[in-house]
């Protein structure tokens, strides 16, 4: 089968499961992605293989490997599973030509519709977990969620805030660096700052501080269109808010403040027209991923990882 009508098979299945993943369109090679093919029990899947490298001076290496072997997935037939096995076992013999075993800033991902289930058996068969997620939020739920927390006031941040908000920052690295997302650098610290700055001075707010009796002890960062188009690709949406980060401290969690953030934060999204919110989280952290979902947030993209590349 060829790679096109694989491409249009796989479309169509994903369609059918979630309608906000966007057309899936044909893979095409280049000088540094390679077009990789198999075929197993009836079934046809193509693969589109490339590799993303990153500098450690960097704020995506934050969130990042230094070394990212990706692969672009598609799937046709009754047997995703044995299809998508052969496909990964090619792509197996590719990484042991260019990654290094054992190398724990490389990483095999590979980025599946969350819906779209078929082949999730050949994925662990072959050592990927799921290990980060896009979570989306249809807009038009005004009236939605709980109301105003007690205690709790949300402002603008200002440039007095950046301590607090580098500190909240750090806090929520360090906790999600426990579940394979976050990779802390010796400048993690000096990046968080240098980002929190840089949206402080921001013509329009996008941080955002919640206080408890007069205590900064929650933030949350969003970005609005334009500056959030770069998330367009994610999602059948015209316009996309998106949640860069939302830090709550421990000595909060569980008091509303989380829940305050986000309501203020949807009410802005709601006020500047967006279809829907996208935010990204750390599938196994046993904290934000019921937070989000009971916000009205549900899954749609699954990044699975293996780490190191190869072992």
């Amino acid at each position: 089968m060829k790679p096109d009508t694989i491409a249009e098979a796989h479309a169509a299945r994903v369609a059918d499961a979630d309608p906000l993943i966007p057309t899936m369109q044909p893979l095409q090679p280049s000088e540094d992605r390679i077009l990789l093919t198999a075929a197993a029990g009836g079934s046809h899947a193509a693969g589109l293989a490339g590799l993303v490298e990153h500098s450690d001076q960097e704020s995506r290496s934050i969130y990042h490997p230094l070394r990212e072997y990706q692969l672009a997935v598609r799937i046709a037939g009754d047997q995703p599973d044995a299809a998508l096995s052969a496909l990964l076992t090619q792509w197996d013999d590719e990484l042991a030509e260019r990654a290094e075993p054992g190398d724990r800033e490389s990483a095999a991902v590979v980025l599946r519709p969350s819906r779209d289930t078929a082949g999730t058996a050949a994925l662990l068969e072959h050592g990927f977990a799921p290990i980060r997620g896009i979570a989306v939020r249809p807009a038009d739920r005004l009236g939605a969620g709980s109301g105003p927390t007690p205690g709790v006031y949300v402002r603008a941040a200002g440039p007095e805030d950046l301590p607090t908000v580098t500190a909240l920052g750090m806090e929520l690295l360090e906790f999600d660096s426990q579940f394979g997302v976050v990779n802390l650098r010796e400048v993690s610290e000096q990046m968080v700052a240098s980002m929190s700055k840089g949206y402080i001075r921001g013509e329009d707010p996008s941080i955002w501080i919640a206080e408890v009796y007069g205590q900064p002890l929650g933030v949350v960062t969003l970005q609005l269109p334009p500056s959030s188009d770069w998330a367009r690709p994610y999602v059948a949406a015209d316009k996309v808010g998106y949640i860069n980060s939302m830090a709550v401290s421990t000595a909060a969690r569980g008091t509303g403040v989380g829940t305050a953030l986000t309501a203020h934060t949807h009410q802005i999204f709601d006020e500047a027209g967006v279809d829907v919110a996208l935010l990204h989280h750390a599938l196994a952290n046993p904290r934000s991923t019921p937070f989000w979902y009971s916000q009205g947030y549900r899954p749609l993209w699954t990044y699975w990882y293996r780490r190191p590349a190869v072992r």
